[in-house]
């Protein structure tokens, strides 16, 4: 079956990207409580889950919300962010500008009218409820993204990068069939097929274009919500997020050994996933004039790449590097 968007020319115009914290501390809760895990994400979700026996978070405000038996969660808690780099608190400065009626119609779209006991509760006192639900999502981010934000953000960045060169290679065709195997995009239509979408539906868009926003912690299939007062956002795997978890924690291959040395090789092999020269020296232990002498010697010959995402640049392993490194 089909979840469908109307997209013309005007709504393609004004589509953009945006990598949002709070989606990631949203995505990043329901893989802790095993809804849609991606098997990609295990050795993170292994270090959460000692994170939280070690010291549990209260969520008695969120967690009813978004771990239930319903397939959706009010959309008010990841709103479109307003630009390409919001902040955690950007991201929840939104979430307290939502409405009394926008949070009791989105909590009637998931729940119906007979709403249980927490959305009840935020439904009789919405502004209160937000600020309660506003902390609990910040203790989140704070105990189970932050840690590994500067390398999660760094696939969000180099994702975004790629995306903008399909999209200028071949059009929002060639962007939207890259994005997902789920999504294609013609004559006027984005569509989202899957079993997931079981009966026949056209997303009620919101205003202006689509946000795009790219998931590291977060399930393998694509997210739109049916119906939104904000943006109509669409989250996605992210690119790269395969070697997130992996870079750098495997030796890298005696061939690469061998030709570069091992503290050039073992870089190249923590650049399977993107970072900067700053994320790099931290994960190395060694300074970041040191890792910049390896960079331009792995540069120079082809093994690595970099491209700039705002105010940063990012490093990566090139098919070359990684053909190197699957020598034994």
């Amino acid at each position: 079956m089909t979840l469908t968007i109307e997209l013309g020319v005007a709504e393609l115009a004004a589509t953009r990207f945006a990598i949002s914290p709070l989606s990631e501390t949203v995505a990043c809760l329901q893989q802790v409580a095993g809804r849609d895990r991606h098997a990609v994400n295990l050795p993170w979700l292994r270090w959460a889950q000692d994170e939280l026996g070690r010291e549990p978070l209260d969520l008695a405000r969120t967690w009813p919300l978004i771990v239930n038996d319903r397939r959706s969660w009010p959309e008010f808690l990841v709103p479109a962010p307003r630009d390409q780099g919001a902040s955690i608190e950007d991201d929840l400065a939104a979430v307290l500008r939502t409405t009394a009626r926008q949070v009791r119609a989105s909590l009637r779209r998931v729940f119906g009218d007979d709403l249980p006991d927490a959305a009840a509760a935020l439904a009789a006192r919405p502004a209160a409820g937000l600020r309660a639900i506003v902390a609990e999502l910040r203790a989140a981010h704070d105990r189970l993204v932050a840690p590994h934000w500067p390398r999660i953000r760094a696939v969000l960045d180099a994702d975004v990068a790629h995306r903008a060169r399909q999209l200028a290679a071949g059009g929002a065709e060639r962007l939207f069939a890259d994005l997902h195997p789920d999504l294609r995009w013609s004559e006027g239509w984005l569509r989202l097929a899957g079993e997931r979408w079981r009966p026949e539906r056209v997303v009620n868009r919101g205003p202006g274009g689509l946000v795009l926003i790219p998931v590291v912690l977060g399930p393998s299939h694509v997210l739109i919500k049916k119906s939104t007062s904000t943006q109509t956002t669409v989250r996605y795997p992210a690119r790269g997020t395969g070697a997130l978890w992996t870079a750098g924690t495997r030796p890298p291959s005696g061939s690469a050994v061998r030709l570069l040395g091992r503290p050039r090789a073992e870089l190249l092999q923590a650049l399977c996933s993107p970072a900067t020269t700053t994320d790099l020296a931290r994960a190395l232990g060694v300074t970041p004039s040191a890792v910049s002498q390896h960079l331009g010697v792995l540069r120079d010959s082809g093994l690595v790449a970099r491209e700039r995402a705002g105010r940063h640049v990012l490093y990566l392993t090139t098919a070359l590097g990684a053909a190197l490194l699957r020598r034994s």
